[in-house]
């Protein structure tokens, strides 16, 4: 006999936070609740909230149970699906964990919170037999990790590079279409309400390196490991640089950028010089895009909004999806937390920066007169730092901007030239560094 969706028990949700995504996941799932149903089985209603400012949430009926006590909400023995919207490290933390030794399954948006316990989360769900669902925890509603997770499974993935933190793209796009300063430009961002009061852990980086280390968990199959991603923020970047980029061919992106070297896996995040041709550089305002590279496939593009209420509400409610389909099966048939089987996980070493090779783009002020150029490029070549282009900017004062991209070199190396060259008696500023990231085909 065949069963109508209408028929079977539905799945019942409890959800911690009603703010931006917390409303918006409400408004997706009771306005698209009948495509949903047909899609999951069966219908999942939201029968419980539980916030920190309850008489803040309208438009929910009344048979809903509204109220501030998060942890009674986890242990109501109604609800089988916990949606942990509300934020930070420590409290999520612990109604997350409360919630898996409930037996409930869980749905998260919490990027930070997985990049810093993770690795506790997904141990204990697996021990419980419960899953924890986070594809909104990375890129919004752009669907990134479910499609390296699964639609990317039958390759090695070799590397991806992502623009995942919209504030930072909007800030960088503003500086470079329309020649503001980074404080002009940071101010517009809060303005529109894309940058926090506090927009520290965006524009230093910190909220880019999080989902970093999560996509490049599920790529390379190996723990989660934020404490070993290279963090570099844009808030240093100058407007001049921006121009440089500009005649040179480039445009400056903050990048996440994962590579399996078979030395071991870079993971960093910063500013880099990417040419104005590839797809990636042409990502503006506030949206975000992951390229992957997968030596079967070769590269894959995801782009779309990166945050915003019904954009990572789709992928909140694309996990419960998930979820309920699952509900009922055996958990060894599940697909692993992290892509690969739990005792498959590799250990492959985490290189420091000084291992990175690429290119670089160096900027420097310095004396406008014979043998200053002959100097420089000795310290360089001294340092196995091979020069790709020279141009030189007359300034005033007999002083005048020389700017150098490089061939690839180590990391290591451009350090240790950099900190001589600032040391010539010639040389009147420090050295601005951007790394010049090729994406190899």
């Amino acid at each position: 006999m065949v069963h109508s969706v209408n028929d079977l028990k539905p799945i019942k949700v409890g959800l911690l936070g009603f703010g931006v995504v917390g409303s918006g996941t409400w408004t997706v799932l009771n306005r698209n609740a009948d495509e949903i149903a047909r899609r999951a089985g069966c219908r999942i209603e939201i029968v419980r909230i539980a916030t920190r400012n309850p008489s803040k949430v309208s438009g929910v009926p009344g048979q809903v149970q509204v109220d501030d006590d998060l942890m009674a909400l986890v242990r109501d023995p109604e609800i089988d699906i916990v949606v942990e919207l509300i934020g930070g490290s420590t409290l999520a933390r612990e109604l997350i964990l409360a919630a898996i030794d409930e037996g409930k399954h869980v749905v998260t948006a919490n990027k930070a919170l997985l990049a810093l316990h993770g690795n506790e989360i997904f141990e204990k769900a697996s021990a419980k037999g419960v899953m924890v669902a986070f594809e909104a925890a990375v890129a919004g509603g752009i669907p990134i990790i479910k499609s390296i997770r699964e639609g990317l499974t039958a390759n090695r993935i070799q590397w991806l590079a992502g623009i995942i933190n919209g504030t930072t793209n909007f800030i960088l796009s503003e500086m470079r279409r329309r020649n503001l300063d980074f404080a002009t430009a940071l101010q517009e961002a809060q303005d529109f309400g894309y940058a926090e009061a506090d927009p520290t852990f965006d524009i230093e980086g910190v909220d880019a390196a999080h989902k970093l280390a999560l996509l490049a968990a599920i790529a390379f199959g190996i723990q989660i490991q934020f404490d070993k991603v290279y963090v570099e923020g844009i808030s240093h970047l100058a407007q001049e640089d921006f121009v440089h980029a500009q005649n040179l061919g480039y445009r400056i992106k903050l990048l996440a950028v994962a590579k399996h070297r078979k030395e071991g896996i870079e993971l960093r995040v910063h500013p880099a010089f990417v040419k104005r041709n590839e797809l990636i550089a042409n990502v503006e305002g506030s949206m975000n895009a992951v390229l992957v590279r997968g030596d079967a496939v070769g590269e894959t593009l995801y782009y779309g909004p990166g945050a915003g209420s019904e954009p990572t509400a789709s992928a909140v409610v694309a996990d419960l999806v998930d979820v309920t389909r699952m509900h009922h099966t055996d958990p060894e048939n599940r697909v692993p937390h992290l892509a690969f089987q739990a005792d498959a996980l590799a250990e492959y070493p985490i290189l420091s920066i000084d291992e990175v090779e690429t290119s670089y783009y160096l900027r420097l002020l310095v004396d406008d007169r014979a043998g200053v150029m002959a100097e420089i490029t000795r310290v360089l070549a001294e340092d196995n730092i091979s020069i790709d282009s020279m141009v030189q900017e007359q300034v005033n004062d007999g002083k005048a901007t020389i700017i150098f991209l490089t061939h690839k070199s180590r990391e290591g190396d451009i350090d240790k030239a950099i900190g001589l060259i600032e040391q010539l008696p010639f040389v009147h500023s420090k050295v601005t560094r951007i790394r010049l990231e090729q994406l190899e085909k």
